[in-house]
C-alpha cells in the first residue's frame, strides 16, 4: 500500500517517512489512531527523524494524538525531531514541546562577579552623566549655544509654576495638622504659644523642604523621565547626536537651571504656607492673638533655619532632575520600559530624598554649637 512508504509502526515505535503536512495528514491520521486504539502498551514513541518538513495541520495532528493516547493512558513520546520541525510545534501546538534542559546554576562567585561588573559599569556611567550635566550647567550660564531658546523660562513655568498649587495647598495642610497634633499636648501644661515655635522651625528645617521635594520627585521627575526614555525610545537623542548636538546639554541643562531656581522659591512659600496653616490654628482654636503668634514665630527662628531648608532643597532638586536623567536616559526597550524606568526613577528620587535629608540633618545638627 502506498502508506507504507510513509509510516513503519511497531508495537512501540513508530517511524514516521515522509512529510508531515496537510496532503498527507489524513493518511497518517487513519493508521496512527488505529494504532493507538489498538496497542496495550504503556509508552509508544514516535521517531521524527525520517520527518523533512512538518505544518500546522501535521502539528494539529500529533497534539491530538498525544491527546487521544493520554486519555487511554498511553504516554506517547517524540524523539529525534529536527531544529525547524521542533521550531514549528514550539510555533504551532497546543502542547509544550520545548525541551527540558538542566540548566547549570551559577555559583555564588559568578554571581558576585557579575554584580559587581554592573555595578562598576552603571556607576561609570552614572559618573559621566553627573560631569557632562555639571559641565553644561555652568557653561550655559556664560553660552546658551546648544539650547533651544525660551527654553528655561518654559521648564521655569513647567516644573514650577505648575507645581504651586499642590505645593501650597499641601504644606498648607502640613501646618495646619502639625499645629492641630501639637496643640493637644502642648495646651496641657500652658504652653500653647509654643505652638509658633514648634511648627516654624519644623517648616523651615524639615518639612517644608522635604515635602517640596517629594512633590517634585513624584510630579516633575517622572516628567522628566518619562520626556527622556520616551526620546530614547523613539531614537530622538541619537538624530541630536547625528546633528552635532549634545542630548545632555540639549534636554537636561535647561531642566536643571530650572528646578534648581524653583525649588527653592517654592520651599520658601511651603514655609511661609505652612506656618499661616498653624497661624490659623492658633488663632481659631488656641486663642492666640495674631501678632503674639508672629511674634513668637519671629523669635523663634534665626537665620540658620532658613539657610538649612534653602540648602536642603537645592540638593533635593540636584538628585530629583540627575535620577531622573539617569533611568530615562539608560532606558532599553518599548513603551512598558519607559513606564518601569518612570517608576523606578520616582522611588529612587523619593529615597535618595530622605536619604539625603537624614544626612544633611545630622551635618547641620552636629555642626552647630549649640542643639536647639
Amino acid at each position: 500500500m502506498e502508506l507504507e512508504k510513509h509510516l513503519d509502526i511497531s508495537t512501540e515505535l513508530i517511524v514516521l517517512r515522509g512529510d508531515l503536512v496537510l496532503r498527507n495528514v489524513e493518511r497518517f491520521e487513519k493508521a496512527l489512531k488505529a494504532w493507538i486504539d489498538k496497542s496495550r502498551e504503556r509508552e509508544a514513541i514516535i521517531d521524527m527523524e525520517p520527518v523533512e518538513s512538518i505544518d500546522s495541520s501535521g502539528v494539529a495532528l500529533l497534539d491530538e494524538l498525544i491527546e487521544r493516547a493520554k486519555a487511554k493512558g498511553l504516554k506517547l513520546r517524540i524523539i529525534n525531531a529536527s531544529e525547524s520541525i521542533r521550531e514549528s510545534m514550539r510555533l504551532f501546538s497546543s502542547l509544550d514541546f520545548a525541551p527540558k534542559k538542566a540548566v547549570k546554576r551559577p555559583s555564588i562567585f559568578e554571581r558576585l562577579g557579575e554584580s559587581a561588573y554592573n555595578a562598576a559599569r552603571e556607576l561609570g556611567h552614572l559618573t559621566y552623566l553627573v560631569a557632562d550635566s555639571f559641565f553644561f550647567s555652568v557653561a550655559n550660564l556664560f553660552s546658551r549655544k546648544g539650547t533651544r531658546k525660551g527654553e528655561y523660562t518654559a521648564q521655569c513655568i513647567l516644573i514650577g509654576m505648575n507645581a504651586f498649587p499642590i505645593v501650597a495647598l499641601i504644606s498648607f495642610l502640613i501646618g495646619f495638622i502639625l499645629a492641630l497634633q501639637s496643640a493637644a499636648q502642648l495646651r496641657q501644661f500652658g504652653a500653647s504659644l509654643y505652638v509658633a515655635d514648634l511648627v516654624a522651625i519644623s517648616m523651615t528645617r524639615e518639612m517644608g523642604p522635604i515635602m517640596t521635594a517629594i512633590i517634585f520627585a513624584g510630579r516633575s521627575g517622572s516628567a522628566i523621565a518619562a520626556e527622556l526614555a520616551t526620546m530614547v525610545i523613539t531614537e530622538e537623542t541619537d538624530a541630536l547626536k547625528a546633528m552635532g548636538l549634545n542630548p545632555v546639554r540639549y534636554n537636561l541643562v535647561p531642566k536643571i537651571h530650572a528646578i534648581t531656581t524653583m525649588m527653592p522659591l517654592l520651599t520658601i512659600l511651603s514655609m511661609i504656607l505652612g506656618i499661616l496653616g498653624a497661624l490659623l490654628i492658633g488663632v481659631v482654636y488656641l486663642n492666640i492673638g495674631f501678632k503674639p503668634f508672629l511674634a513668637q514665630t519671629i523669635n523663634a527662628l534665626i537665620l540658620k533655619d532658613i539657610l538649612t531648608g534653602l540648602v536642603k532643597s537645592i540638593v533635593f532638586a540636584w538628585l530629583i532632575v540627575l535620577t531622573a536623567a539617569a533611568y530615562g536616559l539608560r532606558v532599553r526597550g518599548g513603551a512598558a520600559d519607559v513606564g518601569r524606568a518612570t517608576t523606578a526613577s520616582v522611588v529612587t528620587s523619593i529615597f535618595l530624598v530622605i536619604l539625603a535629608d537624614s544626612l544633611l540633618g545630622l551635618l547641620f545638627y552636629f555642626s552647630a554649637k549649640s542643639p536647639i
